[in-house]
């Protein structure tokens, strides 16, 4: 298997976790005990509880239509920074949001079939 993952650390593990699993809908993959890897389609990201939080960088999760964007929109309108909109320069319809440990995510659809 060729792949990789993305670690975050967190103070608060089991919050972060299930506001993924919970909210964004993404399942837990693999669970270390003091790091969870969560799947959301082809993304591995983990999560790991630390004395220090990591908030650079950010999540985007892919959808395959405008539809489904509105709807993950819907259920997170009361984290939600943005609305979703058309992003004419990188051909994309998206929405930006915080998570509770306050690191950015990103909902978003392409306007062009890529087939991931």
């Amino acid at each position: 298997m060729n792949g990789g993952i993305i670690f975050f650390r967190t103070e608060a593990l089991d919050d972060v976790s299930r506001f993924y699993r919970e909210r964004v809908g993404c399942a837990l993959w693999l669970d270390q005990g003091g790091c969870h890897i969560l799947r959301f389609g082809n993304l591995l990201f983990g999560l790991c509880s630390r004395s220090a939080t990591d908030r650079e960088g950010m999540i985007t999760f892919v959808y395959p239509d405008r539809e489904s964007v509105d709807a993950i929109h819907r259920t997170l309108e009361d984290i939600a920074e943005t609305e979703p909109r058309d992003n004419p320069d990188y051909r994309i319809y998206h929405f930006f949001a915080r998570d509770p440990d306050g690191r950015a995510i990103e909902f978003q659809y392409f306007w062009d079939d890529l087939s991931i």
